[in-house]
C-alpha cells in the first residue's frame, strides 16, 4: 500500500531534536517510493530595516542566512539518506511561515505535512496566532502535528467522528476520518478505535420546563449516538469493543480516551474556520492542540479550497 508519496516535513530551528523529521522518516520507511522534503522558512527582521545596507547588500545577507540554514538541513538529512531514504532540502525567506508552508505544499503537490508541536501558553494563545493554528485552519492537505510520544507495534489509532452529523459534507469527512485511520494503521501496523462524544443535557431546559425528565433525555440522546456510531463502525469494520461513545465537550473526551487507551495518534477533521469566529471561538482540533499527549492528525472536508488558493 502506498499512502503517502511526497511529504513535507517542517524544521523547527529552535529544536535540537527534530520530532518531525523523526516521524516522518518512520513513515517514509514504510512506504514504496515515497520522498521527504525538509522545509525551513526563514525571516530576520532587522535586515529588512538596516538602512545603513545597500539592496544587494541586504540580499548577500539573507542569501549567506539561506546558505548555512541549507548546509544545516543538509547535515540532518544525512543519517537519513544513508538509510535509502530520498530527500530534498529547501529554505525560503518569507515572513509568514504558514504561508510558505502551505504554499510549498500546493506548488509541489505534497500529500501530508508534518510538523513538531508543543505547548501553546494561553496568554499567546489569545493574543497571537501560532503556525499550527494557521496551518490547522488553511492547509488543504492532512496534517500532522507531532509530539513525542511513540508509535509501538500494535497500538491505537483513535479516529473521532461526528457520528449524528446528517448532512452530505461531514458524513464524508466522517469516512475520509476513518478511512485515513484504517490506511495509517496497516502502514503502522495499528488498530482503529473510534471515539465520538455527545452533549450534556442543557441545564436551561431542565429548569424551565418542569415535565421534562433530563435522564430520559440523555438516555435517548446517548441512545442515538451510539446506534450510529455502530452503523458507521459496521460500515467499516470496526468492533463494538473499539467504538466509544462518552458524554461531554469533544475538547474534552478525545484527550480523555486517547489517554485511557494509550493512543499514538487522533485522526480527526477540522473545517478550517477563518476571519472573526475563528479567533473567538476555534475548533475543537486547536484545542485539542495543548491536551493531547499524542500526535494529530488533521483532515480538511473533500472539497475545501484553502484562502491561499483562491
Amino acid at each position: 500500500m502506498v499512502k503517502y508519496r511526497n511529504i513535507l516535513v517542517v524544521i523547527d530551528p529552535t529544536k535540537e531534536e527534530q520530532t518531525a523529521l523523526s516521524r516522518a522518516a518512520y513513515i517514509c520507511q514504510r512506504e514504496e517510493h515515497a520522498k521527504l522534503k525538509l522545509f525551513l522558512s526563514v525571516y530576520d527582521f532587522s535586515f529588512e530595516m538596516t538602512t545603513m545596507l545597500s539592496l544587494e547588500e541586504r540580499e548577500a545577507m539573507r542569501a549567506s542566512v539561506i546558505q548555512q540554514q541549507t548546509a544545516w538541513l543538509e547535515e540532518l538529512a544525512a543519517p537519513y539518506r544513508s538509510q535509502g531514504l530520498f530527500i530534498d532540502t529547501k529554505v525560503l525567506w518569507h515572513n509568514r511561515p504558514f504561508e510558505s508552508i502551505i504554499q510549498e505544499t500546493l506548488d509541489f503537490g505534497h500529500d501530508l505535512v508534518v510538523k513538531g508541536t508543543h505547548h501553546h501558553p494561553k496568554l499567546q494563545s489569545v493574543i497571537f496566532t501560532p503556525t499550527d493554528w494557521h496551518l490547522l485552519r488553511k492547509c488543504p492537505e492532512p496534517l500532522l502535528l507531532v509530539k513525542n510520544h511513540d508509535w509501538p507495534e500494535n497500538g491505537t489509532i483513535l479516529a473521532a467522528i461526528h457520528a449524528t452529523a446528517e448532512d452530505d459534507e461531514h458524513m464524508a469527512l466522517n469516512d475520509k476520518i476513518t478511512h485515513e485511520a484504517l490506511d495509517m494503521a496497516k502502514m503502522i501496523n495499528a488498530n482503529v478505535s473510534l471515539i465520538n462524544a455527545f452533549p450534556s443535557t442543557p441545564v436551561n431546559i431542565a429548569l424551565e420546563l418542569p415535565d421534562f425528565n433530563p435522564i430520559e433525555y440523555s438516555d435517548a440522546v446517548q441512545k442515538r449516538h451510539v446506534d450510529m456510531l455502530t452503523e458507521h463502525g459496521n460500515k467499516h469494520g470496526i468492533p463494538a469493543e473499539r467504538q466509544h461513545v462518552v458524554e461531554g465537550l469533544a475538547e474534552d473526551v478525545i484527550p480523555q480516551v486517547a489517554k485511557e487507551l494509550d493512543a499514538e495518534l487522533v485522526v480527526l477533521g477540522t473545517v478550517g474556520r477563518t476571519g472573526i469566529s475563528a479567533a473567538l471561538i476555534g475548533n475543537t482540533a486547536e484545542h485539542l492542540i495543548d491536551s493531547l499527549d499524542c500526535d494529530l492528525l488533521a483532515l480538511k472536508p473533500i472539497d475545501y479550497i484553502s484562502p491561499l488558493q483562491q
